[in-house]
C-alpha cells in the first residue's frame, strides 16, 4: 500500500473549506465583519470562537469543529456563514424571503443586541444585501434606495444579474447593496455575487485603514523633511558642531526606522487587500448599465487616490531613512577627515618632539662626557700619583695628561651603551 503524505487530506478539503452560499431569487443577507482595534493579527482566537457559539447556542444550532475556521449551517429560520480570517471575522445571514421594506434591517435585528454588545472587536463594517428579479422600475428603484451622485451599478456575468451600491452608510450603520437577477440565474451564482459584494465591501474597508496612519504619518514627515535638509545643509559648514549634527541624525534616523517598522504590517496588509479589491471586481466582469459608473470606475475615482496616498507616504518615509542614512554617511566621512587631519598634526607635533628629545639627548650626552670625564681623570690622577711621584710628576702633570684619554675613552663607552640600547 502506498502512503499518503502527512495532512494529504487536509490540504485537499482546504480547496472546498469555504464553500459559497446559495440564494433565491427574492432573498436577503445581512453581513458583520468584527475587528480588533489593536494588533489583530496576534489576537485570542479562542475569543471569536467562543463568541460564535455563543451565538449558535441562543438558536440550539450545531457547533463547528474545534480547529474550523469556517462554519455554515442552519441557525433557527436562517443560515449563517462565519469565517475567520487574519485581522477579522464575518458573520453573514441569509434569509430566503424578502422584507416588504427594502434595507429595514429586520433580518439584522436576529443578531442579538447584548450578543453584539459582547463582541471581541469593534464593527469594521456591515451591510444589507437585496436580491430582487429585473423589473422595468429597477432604475426606479436604485435611484431612490441609494445617494445618486454615489451610486455604482453594473450588468455582471454577462448579463446575469445587475448590481447595485453606494458605498454609504445608512441610518442604521450599514452599507446597502441590490442585485437585481435575470430569469434563469442559478441560486449558486446569485450566492457567488453576494459573496464577492460582502469581499469587496470588506477588502475595500481593510485597505483603507492604512488611510488615516498616512495622513498622520504624512504631517510627521514634512516637519522631519524640513529638519532633515536643514541637517544636510550643515554639513557643508566648516564651524557646524559634527556632534550635534550627529545627535540630530540618530534621533531622524531612528524615528524613521520606527516609523517604517510600526507602519509595515499595515501598508503591506493594505497593498494585499486593494489587490484582492481589483481580482473581485474584474472576477465580475462589469458592463455599463443606465450610462451609470461601474463598481471598477467608483474605485478608480474614489478608492484608487486613497491607495496612492497611502503608496505615497510610504514611499516618502523610505526615502527619507534613505537620505537620513546617506546625510550620516556623509557626516561620518567629513568627521573621518577632520580626524585625521588632526592625527596628521598630531604626528607632526610627535616628530618634533622626538627631534627635539633628540637634541636634548645628545646635548645631556655632550654634558654627561664632560662630567664622567672630569671625575674619572680625578680617580685616575688619585691612582697614577703614587707612581707618578716616583718619576718626579707632579698631581697637575698627571691631570693634564690623563684628560685626553680619560674624555675619549669614556665618549666611546657612552656611545657604545647608545648604540647597543638602539640596537
Amino acid at each position: 500500500m502506498l502512503r499518503d503524505y502527512p495532512c494529504r487530506y487536509d490540504l485537499a478539503n482546504e480547496l472546498h473549506a469555504r464553500p459559497f452560499p446559495s440564494l433565491p431569487t427574492g432573498s436577503e443577507a445581512a453581513f458583520l465583519a468584527i475587528k480588533r482595534e489593536h494588533d489583530a493579527a496576534n489576537r485570542d482566537r479562542a475569543a471569536d470562537r467562543a463568541h460564535l457559539l455563543a451565538l449558535l447556542d441562543r438558536f440550539g444550532a450545531d457547533h463547528p469543529k474545534p480547529d474550523a475556521t469556517h462554519f455554515f449551517g442552519q441557525m433557527g429560520r436562517y443560515r449563517l456563514k462565519w469565517e475567520s480570517h487574519t485581522e477579522f471575522v464575518t458573520y453573514t445571514l441569509f434569509s430566503d424571503s424578502l422584507s416588504p421594506l427594502p434595507f429595514d434591517g429586520n433580518l439584522f435585528a436576529a443578531f442579538p443586541a447584548d450578543w453584539l454588545a459582547a463582541a471581541p472587536g469593534l464593527r469594521l463594517t456591515s451591510a444589507l444585501i437585496r436580491v430582487e428579479p429585473e423589473c422595468d422600475d429597477m432604475d426606479a428603484k436604485m435611484s431612490k434606495w441609494f445617494v445618486p451622485e454615489s451610486l455604482a451599478a453594473a450588468t455582471v456575468l454577462d448579463g446575469c444579474a445587475t448590481i447595485a451600491g453606494d458605498f454609504r452608510i445608512d441610518a442604521s450603520g450599514h452599507m446597502r447593496f441590490a442585485l437585481f437577477t435575470a430569469p434563469g440565474t442559478g441560486e449558486r451564482r446569485i450566492g457567488r455575487i453576494a459573496q464577492r459584494l460582502c469581499e469587496i465591501e470588506t477588502y475595500k474597508t481593510m485597505s483603507m485603514l492604512a488611510l488615516p496612519r498616512a495622513h498622520d504619518l504624512s504631517a510627521r514627515l514634512g516637519k522631519m523633511d524640513t529638519q532633515l535638509s536643514a541637517l544636510v545643509g550643515a554639513l557643508r559648514q566648516t564651524d557646524s558642531d559634527a556632534d550635534a549634527t550627529l545627535e540630530d541624525l540618530l534621533a531622524i534616523g531612528s524615528e524613521l526606522e520606527t516609523m517604517l517598522a510600526l507602519s509595515a504590517f499595515r501598508f503591506g496588509a493594505r497593498e494585499a487587500y486593494a489587490a484582492l479589491v481589483a481580482q473581485r471586481i474584474a472576477i465580475l466582469r462589469e458592463d455599463r448599465t443606465g450610462g451609470r459608473q461601474t463598481f471598477a470606475e467608483f474605485m478608480m475615482r474614489r478608492f484608487d487616490p486613497a491607495m496612492r496616498t497611502c503608496q505615497s507616504v510610504e514611499r516618502r518615509m523610505e526615502a527619507l531613512a534613505e537620505r537620513a542614512r546617506r546625510a550620516g554617511d556623509l557626516l561620518s566621512t567629513r568627521v573621518n577627515v577632520e580626524r585625521a587631519t588632526q592625527n596628521g598634526r598630531l604626528l607632526r607635533s610627535m616628530d618634533d618632539r622626538a627631534a627635539m628629545q633628540l637634541r636634548l639627548q645628545k646635548t645631556v650626552e655632550g654634558l654627561s662626557v664632560v662630567a664622567i670625564g672630569y671625575y674619572a681623570v680625578n680617580l685616575v690622577t688619585y691612582i697614577a700619583y703614587p707612581f707618578g711621584s716616583a718619576i718626579g710628576l707632579t698631581k697637575e702633570m698627571i691631570s693634564a695628561m690623563a684628560v685626553v684619554p680619560v674624555v675619549l675613552l669614556v665618549w666611546w663607552v657612552i656611545r657604545r651603551i647608545r648604540a647597543h640600547a638602539e640596537d
